[in-house]
């Protein structure tokens, strides 16, 4: 028996199978299903093995987002920040010039005292009585050469005629000049009596603030004692030492040699003092002197200011910070801290953008900071495009993407 198999279109069967047998037609129900079921999965591999072959390629990744700031100049006032001690401008330690018994302290410590004012009354007695004898002596040996110079004379006279000898005319002339040597010898011993007598009143050498009195009346003080009575500082004005590097002695002659250049320095040598509070000493000093000699041991140099006390608020021994001004750079270049970076050699680097939107690296000179700012001497120029932000994620000769950008301009100093 002969079996026929066809398919019926869409719209009669479906999609089913009629198998023919013989004369008539037998539908294979069983055979119908199984060849449905075949004809699915085969058209469902068809699907996915078509969809395999057509799937789109992943974009490519996109340079790194960067933020940048364009380089400008712009006017940066140098300062120097270095640490210093205030000296008085003028000290003197009070020491007895003669022995004796104190009898009076005639100041209050800590008072502003001047030149010349009583300061201790050491019991003069003594050098009065040394005085008057000293006196009484010189009285005597005055009279005594009234009486030698007249009869040197009348033997000068009386040699002339032979009435004395000339041996008596010598001796009378030798008298008179001994005596004259005796009276000039008195003098001076009254005069060191009178000097010693004014010893006893113990003043001050200079006009300042006097410090406490390390001896109290009835105390018995001699000359050349080592332990000074007290202690005179003139404050007004007042020296600050500053120690300073040579290399940094170095820098600082360099901005101001490059600030005098330009014609736009500020006052000369210029400096402000900030306190241990952090506030800033309301009157400005200058720059006295640089002392010539570098100190072997610290490889440091002395900077010594000079400032108005008319308060006293400055005392002695203070600690400050001396903020030396060198003047104006009116091309200065500042970029933020976070933008520097170091390399392994400790060389400053940064990024920037170049014309191709690429990032490349430069190698930064620096000089000191500003506020929250580097300040840049040697690396970058105006219009350089600074990366600032996302540079971690850039490399050197790879495209970057800027995604910020704006003008970099000075934050003060603080």
């Amino acid at each position: 028996m002969a079996i026929s198999v066809v398919s019926v279109p869409a719209g009669g069967e479906g999609g089913a199978l009629v198998v023919w047998a013989g004369h008539g037609a037998v539908e294979g129900n069983r055979l119908k299903i199984h060849l449905i079921g075949m004809s699915a999965a085969i058209l469902a591999s068809g699907a996915a093995l078509g969809g395999c072959s057509a799937a789109p390629k992943p974009p490519p990744p996109q340079p790194p987002a960067v933020s940048v700031v364009t380089i400008e100049t712009q006017p940066v006032t140098l300062e120097s920040d270095l640490p210093g001690r205030t000296n008085p401008l003028q000290v003197s330690d009070v020491r007895p010039q003669v022995n004796g018994i104190i009898q009076a302290r005639l100041f209050v410590e800590g008072a502003n005292v001047r030149a010349g004012q009583l300061l201790y009354q050491i019991d003069p007695a003594p050098y009065r009585a040394t005085l008057d004898q000293e006196l009484g002596l010189l009285a005597s040996a005055r009279a005594a050469l009234v009486t030698a110079r007249l009869k040197s004379e009348r033997y000068a006279d009386m040699v002339k005629i032979n009435a004395v000898s000339h041996q008596d005319a010598d001796d009378a002339r030798a008298t008179a000049d001994s005596d004259a040597a005796t009276v000039k010898q008195d003098a001076a011993a009254v005069e060191s009596a009178r000097i010693n007598l004014g010893y006893t009143r113990v003043t001050a050498p200079i006009s300042g603030r006097i410090g406490l009195s390390s001896i109290t009346k009835g105390a018995l003080v001699t000359n050349g004692q080592t332990s000074a009575l007290t202690t005179v500082q003139k404050l007004d004005p007042i020296y600050v030492d500053v120690a300073q590097t040579d290399v940094e002695l170095l820098a600082l002659r360099a901005d101001m040699a490059r600030a005098a250049v330009t014609g736009e320095t500020g006052p000369p040598l210029a400096v402000k003092l900030k306190l241990g509070d952090g506030q800033i000493y309301p009157i400005a000093g200058k720059l006295q002197f640089t002392d010539v000699t570098v100190d072997q041991n610290t490889g440091s140099v002395t900077l010594r200011a000079i400032f108005p006390n008319p308060r006293a608020l400055l005392l002695p021994g203070m600690y400050v910070r001396a903020l030396v001004s060198e003047g104006v750079d009116p091309h200065g270049i500042l970029v933020p801290q976070a933008a520097v970076t170091h390399d392994e050699k400790g060389r400053a680097t940064a990024l920037v953008v170049d014309g191709q939107g690429r990032a490349q690296a430069r190698i930064l000179v620096l000089a000191g900071v500003i506020g929250n700012q580097w300040r840049v001497i040697d690396g970058l120029k105006p219009g350089d495009r600074l990366i600032v932000a996302g540079g971690a994620n850039a490399k050197p000769g790879e495209p970057v993407r800027i995604v910020a950008s704006h003008a970099q301009h000075a934050v003060p100093a603080s």
